[in-house]
């Protein structure tokens, strides 16, 4: 065989080797699974089962999601003007896939430390529930924005507002399109470019208010919360958006929900 034709046959092999290195260091690292959520609403019905959900949740259960490989869980409460103030925690838990979420219950059922830290709360008499109803909420990302971002604040816990947003849509198709409105549409980037801190967006996968998608923007207090819906408002980039027909009528109702972060939660 003719050396041309060896060092051919050389140059090609190294190259098709070299090729994924060459793709990734040229058109940078590949794009970031997108995560999933559970939103987990407990209602409740006094200050006592109050303290129980708040000791289950300090105590046994995020402890055990740290163990279970989950770095962050989020625990919100209505603020003090709300009319749903001191009736329901919220509980935001993402995972990096969705078989993560399937495994934690057996992951829980395993940890001991759980089952001893929660036994009061897990084994409750049938009589002396911990809470009045429990709702499971289950999200999937947005493609631009795949992975939940933490906020960080100065502003003392009590002060900070997390706001989170539900938009229920007519129909499914409508829903798509008010998704895409946020991706493609350029929603998420004018919230990025007026700094809403947004924690996450989410497709609704599994809830009781579907088809809807729900996301959290986090502000360092109420003045703060109240300056950036303004500018939000008055954005070149909203009034073109909502005038567009495409995107018109695509939610049929909005719930907003303004929270403080607990003094326990992980951010």
């Amino acid at each position: 065989m003719k050396k041309s034709k060896i060092f051919t046959r050389v140059f090609s092999s190294l190259m098709l080797l070299m090729l994924p290195a060459l793709t990734l260091s040229s058109f940078g690292a590949p794009p970031q699974k997108q995560q999933y959520y559970e939103i987990k609403v407990y209602r409740i019905a006094d200050n006592l089962q109050e303290t129980r959900v708040d000791a289950f949740l300090k105590d046994a259960y995020l402890p055990a999601l740290h163990r279970a490989g989950i770095p962050m869980a989020g625990v919100f409460k209505p603020v003090e003007t709300d009319t749903t103030f001191g009736k329901i925690i919220y509980v935001l838990i993402p995972f990096n896939t969705i078989d993560k979420y399937m495994e934690l219950p057996a992951l829980l059922a395993k940890d001991k430390a759980y089952s001893e830290a929660g036994k009061s709360f897990l084994d409750a008499p049938y009589d002396k529930p911990p809470y009045k109803r429990l709702e499971n909420i289950l999200l999937k990302a947005f493609m631009n924005m795949p992975q939940m971002v933490a906020p960080k604040f100065l502003t003392p816990v009590t002060e900070r507002i997390y706001e989170l947003r539900s938009y229920e849509s007519a129909t499914e198709a409508k829903a798509v399109k008010k998704i895409e409105m946020f991706n493609q549409g350029g929603e998420i980037a004018l919230f990025e470019r007026l700094k809403f801190n947004p924690v996450f967006y989410g497709e609704v996968l599994v809830g009781s208010h579907m088809p809807n998608l729900m996301y959290m923007i986090t502000f360092s207090d109420l003045k703060s919360h109240d300056e950036h819906w303004n500018a939000f408002r008055d954005a070149p980039e909203w009034k073109k958006l909502a005038a567009m027909e495409e995107y018109k009528n695509t939610v049929s109702k909005v719930s907003a929900y303004l929270l403080h972060p607990t003094s326990y939660s992980d951010f």
